[in-house]
């Protein structure tokens, strides 16, 4: 007697699309990192072009513009003409300006690369987040995300250490030369790996919208760093500002009006989807408004080398990653409010802690705070951004993971420049004073982080199970 068993479907595995997360975890290293080292060359790039600090500023503003006004065009080309080719362009064109960097004799020429940079590494994470999203299984998405998050949480702790490192003991030129291996090795991996999509020919492109959008997200973010800078009454800030602001509202409306929107936007028409993006802004404002404050404090009122000071973060890295992998995990066991409240309690309560800090702290209370803000991190950021696109419709990922994108940049832009700007303010006034310990005036800016921060964990405790739309 033959006995015809039935044939048992195969049990998912993250190993079968290792390599493809891999591909796409290399190409947002490469321009999440770059977006960090930059702020500790700033000193040294002074020095070698002879110029002042508020020309060499515009190395990493242009930069950011350039992101920002690229990344709501990412949702288009890649339907256009395909996820995977529009993810190798952006490599080969970062690579390409990373060696044009390394060739600049003046200032305005590394910005114009910097700009060129900003074009290429815009698309990069958009693009990767929607095809990760796409290949995950529903019920292991937390889990694969978090493995995507890595690179995203690794590069700004990390960018610091790298960049003080080379800084340091070779030239400021190595910043750029590192991007090229990196970039070969993740071209090839995307080329190899990465699932090769049919663009629609019959996409056509939101004319207006492609228009708009650019003017509006690059004019707010110029607005919130000139506004930082300058001070909120200097007249190219508040321009731009009403510049933006005009442009996003005449964008939202030409986007609502369209059948082929270059953004959907009516996905905010869910209320738990903009719930959930209320609190991914909120945790972005927190969280990089003040990672940077890190080095600064250990720098300027510790006295620390830039290669030291990226040593202190090295357990906000450890526990960043520990906390990706396990809330990637309980995210697909539990859920987002459960992780994620629990993230944002470390976050608070480590920044909290960090109020109390002044130039006598000890080296053991800033390593125990920065570990819990590394906690905090890796279990909310791609456990955010992950519960946000269970809630899109499937076939809008990628229409609306430049939304997200887009928004994050303009909010850790916002969380940066308001701490930085409150930081200078209270240096000014504490330096007056010899007797003054400059460390309180961290301490004291720490409070808005945590302000946010608590803003945020209230915010989570009202988030709702997600439904797909």
């Amino acid at each position: 007697m033959t006995n015809h068993a039935r044939p048992v479907p195969s049990e998912f595995s993250i190993g079968q699309i290792l390599p493809t997360l891999l591909a796409i975890a290399s190409g947002m290293f490469l321009v999440i990192l770059d977006s960090t080292v930059m702020n500790v060359a700033i000193p040294k790039l002074v020095d070698h072009f002879g110029t002042t600090l508020g020309t060499i500023q515009w190395v990493i503003t242009a930069y950011t513009l350039a992101l920002a006004a690229v990344i709501p065009l990412a949702g288009w080309f890649s339907d256009r003409f395909g996820a995977k080719k529009v993810f190798l362009s952006s490599i080969v064109l970062f690579v390409i300006s990373s060696v044009l960097c390394t060739l600049a004799q003046t200032p305005e020429q590394l910005i114009v690369y910097r700009i060129i940079q900003g074009l290429g590494g815009g698309m990069v994470a958009p693009i990767g987040i929607a095809t990760t999203f796409r290949i995950a299984p529903p019920e292991k998405r937390g889990s694969i995300m978090g493995i995507l998050g890595i690179p995203m949480l690794l590069a700004p702790i990390l960018g610091p250490i790298l960049s003080g490192s080379l800084i340091e003991y070779v030239n400021w030129h190595w910043i750029f030369i590192i991007n090229v291996p990196v970039g070969m090795l993740a071209f090839f991996m995307a080329f190899k790996f990465l699932p090769a999509t049919n663009p629609s020919k019959e996409m056509k492109l939101d004319a207006k919208g492609a228009l708009l959008a650019p003017i509006a997200f690059a004019s707010l973010v110029f607005s919130i760093h000139q506004g930082g800078d300058k001070g909120w009454s200097d007249g190219p800030a508040l321009a731009s500002l009403a510049l933006g602001s005009a442009a996003l509202l005449l964008f939202i409306v030409v986007e609502l009006r369209q059948k082929q929107p270059l953004l959907e936007l009516r996905v905010f028409r869910s209320l738990p989807f903009f719930h959930g993006a209320i609190l991914a802004w909120l945790n972005q404002i927190a969280l990089f408004g003040s990672l940077l404050l890190f080095p600064l404090y250990l720098q300027q009122i510790k006295g620390l080398s830039p290669f030291e000071a990226g040593l202190y973060v090295i357990p906000q890295a450890v526990m960043s990653t520990i906390g990706i992998n396990i809330g990637g995990k309980l995210f697909d066991k539990y859920g987002t409010r459960p992780v994620v409240i629990v993230g944002i309690s470390s976050l608070s309560g480590a920044l909290l802690a960090l109020t109390q800090i002044s130039a006598q702290t000890g080296s053991v209370y800033l390593l125990i705070s920065f570990a819990f803000v590394g906690l905090g991190q890796g279990l909310t950021l791609m456990q955010i951004n992950s519960h946000i696109l269970k809630l899109a419709p499937r076939e809008l990922v990628s229409r609306v993971t430049p939304i997200t994108t887009s928004a994050q940049q303009i909010m850790s832009s916002f969380g940066i420049t308001i701490t930085t700007a409150y930081l200078s303010r209270k240096l000014k006034h504490l330096s007056a004073d010899a007797s003054a310990d400059l460390g309180i005036a961290f301490g004291h800016t720490f409070w808005i982080t945590a302000g946010v921060a608590g803003l945020a964990l209230l915010v989570s405790l009202f988030l709702q199970k997600e439904k797909q739309l």
